[in-house]
């Protein structure tokens, strides 16, 4: 059985002139060629802000493209969600609940993990909102989180890649309670947005550098990508992918990316990784998409490349950003990795809700609590 969610407009944004400013502000995102900034990485540019790796790919779409696509996105209608796709919330919680103790992975949705590791609990690209965009304008999301905010554990550790609205929400971030102890890790330029939220422990890094938590490592590692939450501060906050270390686990979170020959470097200087949780979702059309997010079959390329042992896909079946199927990554995803040669397993993708058991470097599905007779 499919579920049909209702068939209301996907983006809430409900004019021609609000379309003709998102085409402005993707144009300036893919356009330039700053200079490196003297003294610094490659990565910093003269003036302020941030610039992708050497090799990077660049989006080849004409301003009618441009367009056309994002009148596609204001006129898109919510997709039918297969049966199966998010765990009953019930079952989700319980599921959770009886992992207490165990190190587990939890998929909320889109790039929201739960990461149970050491004792910690790990929140990335926090988004449990409906709308990713600012003021409630943007695309909504049709499937709920995996759990509800008032369900989350205590919080240890929130790990943000970078400031767009479907990694980053603001009424996420200002909901979480605990914020004189939790470590917020972001890469540079995105700590502000914590501190003035009340959060008193906030860690802005740059790619290849660290911060210890009692017994886990994160590091913030290099992405293909863009930083914007309006209309004129484009790539002044870096955005970046990250390496969770620890209780004998090596996790790589690529946050959004496209694909390219920093992966290899990543794999040389940070590799190699136990589980990599890579994008998979929002590549069409390609014109457009290329300089921004990887296709199924570039995740496995990036999974492999790092030196990744077993890869979980993310980045997909929450909100519908862009012109594929919303439920096709998970295919190309699988028929990518048999094509590749991967054994049965390596490649997965998570229901929304499911919690995952990490033991020995591998992922099973944790033992699921027994229900009474009265249940």
């Amino acid at each position: 059985m499919n579920v049909t969610a209702p068939r209301t407009k996907q983006c809430t944004v409900p004019s021609r002139s609000a379309c003709a400013v998102l085409i402005l502000v993707f144009v300036a995102a893919c356009s330039g060629a700053p200079a490196q900034m003297r003294g610094k990485p490659q990565h910093h540019v003269d003036g302020g802000g941030f610039r992708n790796p050497p090799g990077n790919p660049t989006a080849q779409a004409s301003v009618s493209e441009l367009a056309a696509f994002f009148w596609r996105r204001l006129r898109q209608d919510r997709p039918v969600v297969p049966a199966g796709h998010v765990v009953p919330h019930a079952d989700a919680l319980a599921a959770f609940t009886a992992s207490a103790g165990k190190d587990t992975l939890t998929w909320l949705g889109h790039a929201s993990f739960l990461i149970r590791v050491t004792g910690k609990t790990i929140l990335t690209d926090p988004f449990l909102g409906e709308v990713a965009g600012p003021s409630g304008f943007g695309p909504s999301r049709y499937t709920p989180p995996g759990l509800a905010l008032a369900d989350l554990p205590p919080i240890d550790i929130v790990l943000v890649s970078h400031n767009h609205y479907d990694h980053l929400d603001a009424a996420t971030v200002e909901a979480l309670p605990g914020k004189d102890r939790v470590q917020v890790i972001v890469p540079l330029g995105l700590g502000d947005f914590f501190r003035v939220r009340g959060y008193a422990h906030v860690h802005e890094r740059d790619w290849y550098e660290s911060v210890a938590v009692d017994d886990l490592e994160i590091e913030v590692l290099p992405a293909i990508h863009f930083s914007r939450r309006g209309l004129f501060d484009r790539n002044q906050t870096l955005w970046s992918s990250f390496a969770i270390r620890g209780g004998g686990l090596k996790l790589f979170h690529s946050g959004d990316t496209a694909y390219g020959p920093v992966f290899r470097e990543i794999g040389r200087r940070a590799g190699p990784f136990d589980i990599a949780l890579v994008a998979i979702g929002a590549y069409a059309p390609r014109s457009i998409m290329q300089a921004a997010h990887v296709t199924p079959e570039e995740a496995l390329g990036l999974a492999e490349d790092i030196g990744a042992r077993r890869a979980i896909g993310m980045h997909w079946g929450t909100i519908e950003l862009t012109d594929e199927p919303p439920f096709e990554p998970p295919r190309r995803f699988r028929a990518a990795a048999q094509a590749r040669g991967w054994v049965a397993g390596r490649a997965r993708v998570m229901r929304i809700g499911e919690t995952l058991c990490l033991t020995d470097s591998e992922f099973d599905e944790c033992e699921q609590p027994r229900r009474t007779r009265s249940e």
